[in-house]
């Protein structure tokens, strides 16, 4: 099977048009035509559905795809693999966690890794789905439990728990709850326990809902949650790492707080290589003992 005509195949596939496959593959439409009524006719088959609005697939369109798709991250990886040199850190890295962790904990500390390698390119990916990294949907991930695939390099970063913060001025106009019994004077903040979480979170939260609460406001991620707080609106379940970035928190119930949760970087085992996957890794493990030491020299150990 003709490689090229693949390859041109894909972009047509990708891009849903004849027209916009050829500006990015720098053919005209007339040229990309052609190669796609050349593979149709080798394969004996019809890839796409014509319509006015543009290209659909037919069913044997989508199996090539699926094939496509699968060399083209192949062939990324490679490329990648060939790019990082043994001198320098550049090019693209597509790093993948949840919304929570990746723009509390990960994105403020980020200028720190750019000032090091100013080639690197990020790609940050915050969304609560768990990408496949060996089908290289993302180069790296932090995730907030053991990754399942065997064909991962993994390393444990950390442990955190879910507690209970308040604003100083929260307190200030409404009082410290000495109880959970108490919460039913205040407005408990949360992620609602249907929306994708730590399990851990959501198991602490419906634990306080089996109190009485005076007030309830639910938000879909922890970076939501975090700026209700700010805002004096109540008494916010959240991640216990923000109290190292956000030390104005306040600390409410100490003795409330979620199981442990594991935070695992992960990578696949072809990446082992990569210089970008080295310098990330490196980067967000000497965060992780900063964060570690700050955490031990705390007055408070459940911070």
């Amino acid at each position: 099977m003709d490689w090229d005509k693949l390859r041109i195949f894909h972009a047509v596939a990708d891009a849903g048009s004849l027209t916009h496959a050829g500006d990015t593959l720098h053919l005209s439409q007339s040229a990309v035509s052609r190669q796609i009524r050349a593979l149709e006719e080798s394969l004996n088959t019809t890839l796409f559905h014509r319509h006015a609005r543009g290209l659909i697939l037919t069913e044997q369109g989508e199996l090539l795809f699926d094939a496509t798709k699968s060399m083209s991250r192949r062939l990324d990886a490679a490329a990648a693999r060939i790019r990082d040199s043994e001198e320098e850190v550049f090019g693209e890295l597509r790093v993948t966690t949840t919304i929570g962790f990746g723009s509390l904990w990960l994105a403020p500390r980020l200028p720190k890794l750019y000032a090091k390698y100013p080639n690197l390119k990020i790609d940050l990916m915050l969304e609560e789905r768990v990408l496949d990294l060996p089908m290289r949907e993302a180069d790296v991930a932090i995730r907030m439990k053991e990754p399942s695939q065997a064909d991962l390099i993994r390393r444990r970063l950390m442990s955190i728990h879910m507690r209970l913060y308040a604003s100083p001025d929260y307190i200030a106009a409404n009082g410290m709850p000495q109880t959970l019994e108490d919460m039913a004077t205040h407005r408990l903040i949360s992620q609602n326990t249907r929306s994708a979480q730590v399990s851990s979170g959501a198991a602490l939260v419906r634990e306080i809902m089996t109190y009485e609460i005076g007030s309830i406001l639910t938000v879909n991620n922890y970076f939501g949650v975090l700026q209700a707080v700010l805002a004096d609106l109540g008494i916010g379940v959240l991640p216990d790492y923000l109290k190292d970035d956000v030390p104005e928190l306040v600390h409410v119930l100490p003795e409330v707080g979620s199981n442990e949760v594991p935070v695992f970087l992960a990578y696949p085992e072809e990446l082992r290589a990569s210089k970008r996957i080295e310098a990330f890794r490196d980067f967000v493990t000497e965060e992780v003992i900063a964060y570690r030491r700050r955490r031990r020299d705390s007055d408070d150990p459940t911070v």
